[in-house]
């Protein structure tokens, strides 16, 4: 094939965009194409929601123009920032991209670490993220990023507290420290609209949702507020809480989220004494679970005294300064990137589930 402009951007036509799955040449994200005869040089625009896989879909634009144009001596990719604004979601409202809840089937299996550490990862990659604190009756979200203070209002809608560029909303910042909420589900789901449709999100890429334990009504409230994007569930490698999880898949499944992918906290002990591993609770339990309910596993992570310390110190954003830690959130992080575009591209996303009415 001739190296030319009109060549090069009929081979692009075939390459996809990570968030919409569609042509990068339809979606008006080729920005520039250089081609002389014997160099190729693109500028390809992404959107910040792929942003964890900038470096993944660049390499792949640059393997396809390499194999298509074998006489080029040069091939250059260069990234550029995409401009698309999320469309509204729902009735709710919401400017969002994706929206992910994270669950689990039982309390203490490290749930609010792991939401907090997600978005913290998306946000660091160069995403657009909000983390919504559902779990009304024990939000642990403020006390893990280490802010207390309350939100402000702007015309009659809450702004939500900014950390390091994170927008953050929980009960936690409504309620005074000790106090209990003691709620039925009519006064929860309200509390759970209002941090939807009354919060001042504005445009996200990722709107990372923590949701209470168990199977409880949250998910069907969420189910009926907005089409979620899907759910990411958290274990621990023993068959006690494996069991609870399996429950929070089909809890999922039952009011038609997909489920993105499971994460095994609490997986091992490294001893930093003598480097020896403790497969304490067990280990790839929540691996070979996941194969087994045809789930994606997103990763492991350890257990750590930094991350007990850093959540205890409110700063949760550091379990990805440590050595140890980082790898570990930042594969949980791709991952899930990943498998959301993998899918799109390969066409096997469903369309967004239709909104139901709030009754």
């Amino acid at each position: 094939m001739e190296i030319n402009q009109a060549n090069v951007e009929q081979v692009l036509s075939g390459f996809r965009d990570p968030e919409t799955g569609r042509s990068v040449v339809q979606q008006k994200q080729v920005q520039q194409i250089e081609a002389d005869g014997s160099r190729i040089a693109v500028t390809l625009g992404l959107t910040t929601h792929s942003a964890p896989i900038w470096e993944d879909t660049r390499q792949a634009a640059e393997k396809l123009l390499r194999e298509k144009f074998p006489a080029a001596q040069t091939v250059e990719v260069k990234l550029a920032v995409h401009q698309r604004p999320p469309m509204k979601l729902g009735q709710i409202g919401l400017s969002a991209k994706s929206v992910i809840a994270v669950g689990a089937g039982k309390g203490g299996v490290g749930k609010s670490t792991i939401a907090t550490s997600l978005a913290l990862g998306l946000k660091r990659a160069g995403c657009q993220v909000g983390l919504m604190d559902a779990d009304v009756y024990g939000p642990s979200v403020p006390h893990l990023l280490g802010v207390n203070q309350r939100p402000m209002t702007e015309d009659n809608r809450i702004v939500p507290i900014t950390v390091d560029g994170l927008k953050v909303i929980s009960m936690g910042f409504l309620v005074p420290r000790g106090e209990a909420v003691v709620w039925r589900g009519p006064m929860l789901h309200g509390a759970i609209t209002q941090f939807l449709r009354d919060t001042l999100w504005g445009d996200l890429d990722y709107l990372v949702i923590d949701m209470p334990p168990g199977t409880g009504d949250i998910a069907l409230t969420l189910s009926q507020l907005l089409p979620l994007t899907g759910a990411v569930v958290v274990c621990t490698p023993q068959d006690v809480a494996l069991l609870d999880a399996e429950k929070a898949i089909a809890m999922f499944r039952k009011v038609n989220i997909p489920v993105l992918g499971m994460v095994e906290n609490m997986s091992y002990f490294l001893c930093p004494d003598n480097g020896k591993r403790y497969d304490i609770f067990g280990h790839g339990g929540a691996k070979k679970r996941a194969e087994e309910l045809n789930v994606p596993f997103l990763g492991e992570v350890p257990i750590n005294i930094q991350i007990r310390i850093h959540g205890d110190e409110g700063q949760t954003d550091r379990n990805f300064e440590e050595e140890t830690t980082r790898e570990s959130f930042e594969q949980i992080t791709y991952r899930l990137v990943r498998n959301m575009a993998d899918k799109l591209i390969a066409g096997q996303e469903p369309p967004p589930l239709p909104s139901l009415s709030v009754l």
